[in-house]
């Protein structure tokens, strides 16, 4: 019903400052297109895509690319959506804009606004695998059941209720503190080490998690693979 993912876009203050700290994590610039006027950078490791946009929004947004949004929205509605903003018209690039039960922004655009050809051969980044876009929810099971809905696919097999789309995956947990990107490391001791001595400062969290403050509001979470 939605489209396909296309990005996590996030508002930046500092959008080659914001691009830099991705960079020296392993993740590719991709190439974006001509459709946004404000300064906006992409980067990816693969499975997770940042869109950094200087451009001030509530930030972050899930964004998904619907072609034929326009006449998409009607039934998008008739599903429960109240749409925060609908921008339509023959001769304006279409978007639209809701939340989720938590208040997740939750964006629609009718083209991709980059390539899908980074042109980059993917390896992990130093922070591992990629597994989840995290927020706080207070009752991480009905936001799923919210997602699902719409089209996406609930997963029990971790360690919660997470939705599935294609290229990203949706976990609303009580625990989460704001919104934070969760990734898997075999070594997270041997993680800690490189990341400190690249001038970046870590803190511990449990079970052996570390966590690092990214540039606009993100928190990276890293846990040791398998856990």
């Amino acid at each position: 019903m939605l489209g396909r993912f296309l990005e996590l876009s996030v508002w930046s203050r500092d959008v080659a400052a914001s691009a830099a700290f991705w960079e020296g994590l392993g993740l590719a610039h991709g190439r974006v297109g001509d459709t946004w006027q404000h300064h906006y950078a992409v980067l990816s490791d693969g499975r997770l895509v940042l869109g950094l946009h200087a451009y001030e929004f509530d930030s972050p947004s899930i964004t998904w690319v619907r072609p034929e949004l326009a006449a998409a929205l009607p039934g998008i509605a008739a599903a429960g959506i109240d749409f925060d903003f609908a921008k339509t018209g023959e001769h304006e690039f279409n978007e639209a804009g809701f939340r989720d039960p938590d208040g997740q922004v939750v964006t629609l655009l009718e083209a991709r606004t980059w390539s899908a050809d980074f042109g980059h051969e993917w390896t992990p980044s130093l922070l591992g695998h990629f597994v989840a876009y995290c927020y706080p929810a207070r009752d991480p099971a009905a936001t799923v059941a919210f997602w699902e809905r719409l089209g996406l696919v609930p997963d029990e097999t971790g360690t919660g209720p997470v939705a599935v789309a294609g290229g990203l995956t949706i976990a609303p947990a009580e625990t989460a503190g704001g919104p934070e990107l969760l990734f898997e490391h075999p070594d997270p001791a041997a993680l800690r080490g490189t990341l400190e001595d690249r001038g970046h400062t870590l803190r511990p969290g449990a079970g052996g998690e570390l966590l690092l403050r990214a540039p606009d509001e993100l928190l990276i979470r890293v846990r040791p693979a398998g856990s």
